[in-house]
């Protein structure tokens, strides 16, 4: 019992998990208005509004910021840890996604056309689909409501 007290207690490590935790939240809410379908899944995937990363890093940022000053190294590894974070969540995961979606359309054409034994165009035998993950980073608009979600939750944390 006293770790989940002394987790409470741990305000920069609260705040970080809370922002982690309201951008999945948020992310569900979001799946839901724009597709009307609840997707609990979104509560613990990767990509999609808002990037929770850069809410988690920047709240973390944020609040020891707040508790310990600017001027310490921890804040200094705070925020290159959510420069970094940021950046890899629109690049590199992005791009990562960007190849699994054309992955999925090509290897499920060739897999089409080998199942189509007579030339019909008309797969003759069941075919498997190859289904990669494709929503894996963030855009810049997601990381940026992550960031500013991270920064509210930063600075409501009460002290």
């Amino acid at each position: 019992m006293s770790i989940l007290i002394g987790f409470f207690q741990n305000r920069v490590l609260f705040s970080a998990v809370l922002g982690w935790l309201l951008s999945q939240v948020a992310k569900m809410l979001v799946t839901l208005v724009f597709t009307r379908k609840l997707n609990f899944e979104r509560l613990w995937g990767a990509g999609g509004m808002p990037s929770a990363h850069s809410s988690m890093v920047c709240a973390l940022t944020v609040s020891m910021a707040r508790f310990y000053g600017v001027n310490t190294p921890t804040f200094a590894l705070c925020v290159m840890f959510a420069f970094v974070t940021m950046y890899d969540a629109m690049g590199v995961r992005r791009e990562t996604g960007v190849h699994a979606r054309l992955l999925n359309k090509y290897l499920n054409e060739i897999e089409i056309s080998k199942a189509d034994k007579d030339g019909d165009g008309i797969p003759d035998e069941e075919v498997d689909e190859i289904e990669l993950k494709e929503y894996i980073g963030h855009t810049p608009l997601e990381v940026l409501g992550g960031v500013l979600l991270g920064i509210l939750i930063g600075i409501l944390i009460p002290e």
